[in-house]
């Protein structure tokens, strides 16, 4: 759909700019927008690589694993059926600080393993209601390791076609992103030559904090009206 939206608005910009004949200003305008890109990227890369290695350097020292604990509370309110230490837990928790402190492109990479990891909750869920494991049952601890071996293989080979409540919770909290410091929006003001670019905390964070719950209450009372009983998957 995005591809369709961006094709869209491009054709609508050269035709417009062919039939008021600013053919030249056209030109001139996409080879400097161009160029402004590339200065851009270069400068949001270096931002991303700073802030994406100090969390790989806190994952390694143990400190995600301390603010994963400082979060659980949360974590558990927002996602009741993750069981408590999976791997989604850790991915999760740097999102949401990144997403804190409005590094939007650092929390992508996390963001991405997080939901890579409610995918194969999600399938190992699928394979556990297909051979009729329900409530307490659904341990895997509980099971003998011959069938949980075989029920990981099982899981590996499933495509989820639908996004599980985990999944859906948070990509709704990525898009409504609570922000104490936007820092990408502030390096973006600082570049184009903001005179305060931080100005946009304030606003920011009121905008945001509303979003998000908004976004906390339309996922809750989503599940409740799907009817999930909140059963947990224990590794």
């Amino acid at each position: 759909m995005l591809n369709y939206l961006w094709g869209i608005m491009i054709l609508l910009g050269l035709g417009f700019g062919i039939v008021t004949g600013e053919v030249e200003a056209l030109s001139n305008a996409t080879i400097e927008s161009a160029g402004e890109a590339v200065t851009l990227s270069v400068t949001m890369l270096g931002i991303m690589s700073m802030w994406t290695g100090l969390m790989e350097v806190a994952r390694q020292a143990g400190h995600m694993d301390r603010l994963t604990g400082w979060l659980r509370p949360v974590l558990r309110f927002l996602f009741p059926r993750i069981p408590v230490g999976h791997p989604a837990e850790e991915f999760i928790a740097a999102n949401i600080v990144a997403n804190l402190l409005g590094l939007g492109w650092a929390a992508t990479p996390v963001g991405l393993k997080a939901m890579k990891e409610l995918a194969g909750l999600e399938r190992i869920r699928i394979v556990l209601e297909k051979r009729g494991y329900t409530g307490k049952n659904r341990e895997l601890k509980e099971l003998p390791a011959s069938v949980r071996q075989e029920i990981e293989r099982e899981a590996e080979e499933i495509q989820c076609k639908k996004a599980s409540d985990e999944m859906c919770t948070f990509l709704v909290l990525n898009i409504s992103s609570l922000q104490l410091i936007p820092v990408s929006v502030i390096s973006y003001r600082a570049r184009y030559g903001a005179v305060n670019p931080a100005a946009v905390v304030f606003p920011g964070l009121i905008a945001t904090l509303i979003s998000t719950l908004v976004a906390v209450l339309f996922c809750r009372v989503m599940s409740r009206k799907r009817g999930h009983n909140y059963d947990k998957i224990k590794p």
